[in-house]
């Protein structure tokens, strides 16, 4: 019996470790593919390791990550321990709430702290950049040093110190010499524990940084926007410092234990080269371009050659600051909370709020003679008429991709209502976004996208009660991209520019907008009212027109270009033979998302939350 009970007790913890290492295991084995496919392993290639140690962004970003992780660790570590120790000294009701106190940055939702730390730093006019960056992680990091290590501190004999400097100990010889060593556990778990917690963090770096610097997270967050297996690769690399740093911790002190004596001299000498190097990723992480023009440029995640902005430095010899956003409402909240940019490239809905709540400077068309380019069918929409504020930068729709092997061609006919067909029942992907989900059930239903009319929404949110309880969809962000290549539902609701892309890679594939009419969108490049470099951002926007820049653009983003070459040289090369992911704007049931009121958009986020709540 007792036999039984330990082979289950194994099986059991080896079930475990597979669970939590099996994940790691795949992104190692598919950091190798030759494809870009995250699901398909199509052959051996060191491609994405070559394309990582290229990619300046993300080496950059390294260094971000270290040397803030390292300084970080360093400051809490010290200010925490010295903080612990006075805690110990002080009076229990000064004790208990100082300890209260350090525990709510510790229980507080990062959002909160981030936003917090966000509107801080605005309010006192500091710059956003690397510097705000190492306050914010030495801010959250230290609460967790002292948690580690007060308990140590309570549990020495509080006569310690006293005894020390009785027997002819200073002060600080009291604290280095005795209190420090009997407490080094602690104070290594602290340190540890706030170097993972800095080099790990996410939310908060992105509310607090800003001028172009970028941890880890930051990047690689950017990169899920596309499939981009260049993460699999940096995960790997990351998974393989971390056991060659396990092992060099275990196996150093053994040796020590040996009694095999290492040079103070060589101790020194690395000491050194660490500083350093730690100094070198200071200057060339934390330092502005010296550049007298710098340009800041906010655009979405991988929505853009990198290559451009290269050309364009070289070319008007200034830098680009480039910072990326995941959502509008993202870009908004930074905008509102005092962050300033040159050029944004927000889409049509949030263009018609910047201008109603006077964020952005008309444009001097006269500035950017590259207009010409433009196709016809992209200007004087209804978000800014006679484009006053804003040039077409991307446009699409909002369509469903489906399996030509699958779906029956009749069917098509249904509209939107195909997603609600029985017949393909759990399989098909709804993309996961409160505003298009809506509108496919507007649609459905014969009503406009921007409706206002409360009884018509909660008719459109009993069609998506109804189609996710008859239909059980699967609510999908990007990931959609590369299930879809692998074939594995039969339906998803995607953007033109994805499905595009998608196609070329699984030809089995169609794409159709439904005849009730789709989310027609645009993106544009507009000038914020602070901008400091007016005529460079004039001629940043003119060089995106340009016929070269554009299709380099398109080619390396995939979606539709507003430049009438760019966008007929895709039509006839790349995307041949696809010809129903192009925008057409000849269907009068297509609409343009408008800007929500409030109260209408809190109508909608509520009922998405139910819809959502199953």
């Amino acid at each position: 019996m007792k036999n039984k009970k330990k082979i289950f007790s194994k099986f059991y913890v080896l079930l475990c470790l597979v669970f939590f290492y099996l994940p790691i295991l795949v992104t190692m084995i598919f950091s190798f593919n030759s494809s870009k496919s995250l699901t398909r392993f199509t052959g051996f290639s060191f491609r994405w390791y070559s394309e990582l140690i290229n990619n300046v962004e993300v080496t950059k970003a390294v260094y971000v990550s270290l040397t803030v992780a390292i300084l970080a660790t360093l400051i809490s570590t010290v200010l925490g321990t010295v903080t612990a120790i006075g805690l110990s000294k002080s009076k229990k009701v000064v004790k208990e709430l100082l300890l209260n106190v350090n525990n709510i940055p510790i229980l507080n939702p990062e959002i909160v702290t981030a936003i917090g730390l966000m509107l801080l730093f605005s309010s006192l006019g500091m710059r956003k950049g690397y510097l705000t960056m190492l306050l914010a992680h030495i801010a959250f990091c230290t609460p967790y040093v002292i948690t580690s290590v007060y308990p140590k501190v309570r549990s020495l004999d509080p006569n310690m110190a006293n005894a020390a400097m009785d027997l002819g100990a200073t002060p600080y010889q009291a604290l280095t010499k005795v209190i420090v060593p009997m407490i080094k556990e602690g104070v290594f778990a602290g340190a540890l524990l706030a170097f993972t917690m800095s080099f790990d963090d996410f939310v908060i770096s992105y509310f607090v940084s800003g001028n172009g610097v970028k941890n880890i997270s930051i990047v690689v967050y950017n990169m899920t926007k596309r499939i981009n297996p260049t993460i699999n690769a940096l995960s790997t690399i990351v998974i393989v410092v971390i056991i060659l740093v396990l092992i060099l911790a275990n196996v150093i002190p053994r040796l020590k234990a040996r009694s095999l004596k290492i040079n103070k001299k060589a101790e020194r000498a690395i000491a050194m080269v660490l500083i350093l190097l730690l100094a070198a990723g200071l200057v060339k992480c934390g330092s502005v371009s010296q550049s007298s023009h710098v340009l800041k440029v906010y655009n979405a995640g991988e929505y853009i050659d990198l290559n451009l902005l290269d050309e364009f430095e070289k070319k008007f010899h200034c830098s680009i600051v480039y910072e990326t956003f995941e959502s509008n409402e993202m870009m908004y909240t930074k905008l509102s909370s005092g962050e300033t940019y040159d050029v944004l490239v927000p889409s049509d809905y949030m263009i018609e709020r910047l201008i109603k709540e006077e964020y952005l400077q008309a444009l001097d068309w006269n500035l950017i003679p590259n207009a010409k380019n433009l196709l016809p069918q992209v200007k004087n929409k209804s978000y800014d008429p006679g484009n006053r504020y804003s040039c077409p930068y991307f446009w699409g729709t909002v369509g469903i991709l489906y399996d030509k092997t699958v779906v029956d061609a009749e069917d098509l006919k249904d509209g939107w209502n195909l997603l609600s067909n029985p017949k393909y029942k759990g399989n098909i992907y709804m993309y996961d976004s409160e505003r298009d989900s809506f509108m496919i059930a507007l649609k459905a239903l014969g009503y406009s996208m921007n409706t206002t009319d409360e009884n018509e929404i909660q008719e459109a949110y009993e069609w998506l009660i109804h189609q996710r309880d008859t239909m059980e969809p699967i609510y999908a962000g990007d990931d959609v991209i590369d299930n879809m290549i692998s074939g594995n539902k039969a339906m998803a609701v995607v953007y033109s520019g994805d499905a595009s892309y998608i196609i070329s890679e699984n030809p089995n594939l169609g794409y159709f907008t439904p005849e009730e009419g789709t989310n027609l969108w645009y993106d544009a490049m507009v000038i914020t009212k602070d901008c400091n470099e007016v005529d460079l951002a004039h001629e940043f926007i003119n060089f995106m027109l340009d016929e070269e820049s554009a299709l380099s653009n398109t080619q390396e983003v995939g979606y539709t270009s507003t430049v009438e070459s760019a966008f007929e040289t895709m039509k006839d090369s790349d995307y041949k033979g696809i010809d129903s992911y192009i925008p057409k704007d000849d269907n009068p049931n297509s609409e343009i998302f408008a800007y929500q009121k409030p109260n209408i958009k809190q109508k909608y986020a509520e009922l998405w939350t139910k819809v959502k709540a199953k």
